[in-house]
């Protein structure tokens, strides 16, 4: 496994704007559609990683547990479908029905939005608030695949709850840890 970490986004940066294929729906949806009301978690992932499929119950329990609270989760996989075909737009489909996403599952082809992001690994956390101003980026909690530590979103969660609150999260930001992501040549 790569351990790649995620790049460490200037808090405050505005989300840039992006309209992807949901390989859901397959339909194309906007940043400014899906955005939350309080908030929006943008989250970078792919289907193969084992970092991703660590933590893809606690993604769908806590997209689940905050979406009445007024935020918006968005799944993006940036990864080179073509030398990786189990990150592929149909089998994204797939995943996400195994996985039961309650969120939408984009599709990056053309890599433009990872790049707009500074996205690094997978999977890689971004938290903005009500304006789209960047307020967190970085891991979801201590656990990795094999550390042993419990699996509990803790980072992303504590993140959350104080832009929910509307305080200041003065908790240090760490950087998620992840594979790599394929990026084309």
């Amino acid at each position: 496994m790569a351990m790649t970490p995620s790049n460490m986004l200037l808090l405050g940066t505005k989300a840039p704007d992006f309209s992807l294929t949901d390989t859901i729906s397959d339909t194309v949806l906007s940043l400014n559609k899906l955005k939350g009301d309080k908030g929006t978690v943008i989250m970078f992932i792919c289907n193969h990683c084992p970092f991703v499929i660590h933590v893809n119950s606690e993604l769908v329990d806590m997209a689940n547990a905050y979406a009445e609270k007024g935020i918006g989760f968005i799944a993006i996989s940036s990864n080179d479908a073509i030398n990786y075909p189990q990150d592929s737009p149909e089998k994204m489909k797939i995943h996400a029905h195994t996985e039961n996403y309650p969120f939408p599952y984009l599709y990056d082809e053309t890599q433009e939005v990872a790049k707009a992001y500074d996205a690094a690994c997978t999977p890689d956390f971004y938290i903005f608030d009500d304006n789209l101003k960047l307020v967190y980026r970085g891991q979801l909690d201590n656990s990795r695949p094999d550390n042993g530590q419990p699996l509990t979103g803790k980072d992303l969660r504590q993140a959350l709850d104080c832009l929910i609150v509307g305080e200041e999260n003065t908790k240090t930001q760490k950087p998620s840890i992840g594979c790599n992501i394929k990026w084309k040549t």
